[in-house]
């Protein structure tokens, strides 16, 4: 009874242990599967964050890159603005100076035709003034170049020497302004004085025209 008695409680021992030992195997199986998945959770997370790293790496590189494009190209739009700026103001000051250098030419131009318009009418004008001059001398008439005698009433002013009629006028001109026998009123006619009233025939004055057909009474 006593050997019964111990080998039941030997039994009894060994399933405490086998139990202790199933206790202590599944413990460090929970344990270890607890480390497992605590360090996949790690290592997810982890991946996770590298993840969202490069995630937010890669999304600042691109938010970088268009930056640099857009002001890249905000500078090239500027720099292009403002080479046609200085092309454009380039072309207009050409323009303008072109259009001033033909106004200018232009105004010589018309200037100097002006001036040549001028000179020829003024050469012009001279060459039919000196065309009338020309013209205008005559020739005098042979019959006013006779020498004429006057009688004694005439050769009392002019003398006694046979003259033309133009010499006459002249010398009877001479005599009137001499004795300044021309009216003070009317300078046409002539006051005459002793001996111009025998050539007048009697008359106290004469006009001029009428003294020239007074005259041609006393030459022969």
């Amino acid at each position: 009874m006593a050997m019964a008695k111990s080998r039941s409680k030997a039994k009894s021992r060994r399933k405490a242990k086998s139990k202790a030992k199933r206790k202590t195997k599944a413990k460090a199986k929970r344990k270890t599967k607890r480390r497992t998945k605590a360090k996949a959770k790690r290592k997810t997370k982890a991946k996770a964050k590298r993840k969202t790293k490069r995630r937010t790496k890669a999304k600042a590189k691109r938010k970088t890159k268009r930056r640099t494009k857009a002001k890249a190209k905000r500078k090239t739009k500027r720099r292009t603005k403002a080479k046609a700026k200085r092309k454009t103001k380039r072309k207009t000051k050409a323009k303008a100076k072109r259009k001033t250098k033909r106004r200018t030419k232009a105004k010589a131009k018309r200037k100097t035709k002006r001036k040549t318009k001028v000179k020829r009418k003024v050469k012009a004008k001279a060459k039919r003034k000196t065309k009338r001059k020309v013209k205008s001398k005559r020739k005098p008439n042979p019959a006013f170049m006779r020498p004429l005698t006057p009688d004694a009433d005439l050769a009392a002013v002019v003398g006694s020497k046979p003259l033309p009629r133009t010499e006459i006028t002249k010398k009877l001109w001479d005599y009137i302004k001499r004795h300044k026998l021309q009216d003070n009123v009317n300078r046409r006619n002539i006051n005459a004085d002793e001996k111009l009233r025998k050539v007048f025939g009697g008359k106290r004055q004469v006009s001029m025209f009428e003294m020239t057909k007074l005259v041609s009474k006393h030459v022969t």
